[in-house]
């Protein structure tokens, strides 16, 4: 790779300067990687036991509600569960792990009163609903989980892609075109450095001659005189 850098002192000094920011900025950078990845793997674990819980929850609630169904009439399922009893609030708010805002899902009900999930009276509805209902409300809790930390992972990926781009363009990139122009501008400085030696010693030479002529000169002129 050709280098096109002014191979002056002050050029030296920036090249240098911007090696050390770049060779700390390589290192921290490695070590926001590193953690991410941690955290990442850490977050996926979660996520595994959570999708299998949250779908066993599902499939249960989806077994009762298939029974429900099979004692009950469709518009009988359907008046049940017509007007909700309970209301939930959905609380999102942001936490900051290694620079990436992953969301933080909570909630609150209506009320605190279990009993307030079954928004019909148990007189004319079959137990299973009743099991269907609760399982779904136990499930919920999880969902809400799953939600958070699925969107957690996908946030912490995108973020140790682009840390791992940048990791790499200053490995392989950056810091090596910046070390090459460093040589470069080392290796000028010198060869002109010895040039401007040469340079001197044979002006000193030529000088040295030169006066040395002049005194010879001035000998000879002294014998003719005499």
């Amino acid at each position: 790779m050709a280098v096109q850098v002014n191979p002056t002192r002050m050029e030296l000094t920036r090249l240098k300067k911007k090696l050390s920011t770049a060779v700390k900025g390589h290192r921290l950078l490695k070590d926001k990687r590193d953690e991410l990845m941690r955290e990442f793997l850490d977050l996926v674990k979660v996520n595994m036991e959570l999708r299998q819980k949250v779908e066993k929850g599902l499939a249960d609630a989806n077994r009762n509600f298939v029974l429900a169904k099979a004692g009950m009439s469709d518009q009988a399922i359907r008046t049940a569960l017509m007007t909700p009893k309970q209301e939930i609030q959905l609380i999102a708010s942001t936490k900051n792990v290694m620079s990436v805002n992953i969301p933080v899902y909570d909630f609150t009900t209506k009320t605190a009163d279990e009993n307030d999930i079954y928004s019909y009276g148990f007189a004319f509805t079959s137990g299973d609903l009743d099991g269907a209902v609760d399982s779904l409300n136990d499930v919920f809790q999880d969902m809400l989980k799953l939600a958070e930390v699925e969107k957690s992972c996908q946030l912490m990926a995108s973020e140790i892609e682009k840390t791992r781009r940048r990791v790499n363009a200053l490995e392989h990139v950056i810091i090596p075109e910046t070390q090459q122009g460093i040589r470069y501008i080392t290796m000028k400085l010198d060869e002109n450095e010895r040039s401007t030696q040469v340079r001197l010693m044979k002006v000193k030479s030529m000088m040295l001659e030169e006066k040395n002529h002049y005194k010879e000169k001035m000998v000879k002129a002294a014998e003719a005189k005499a």
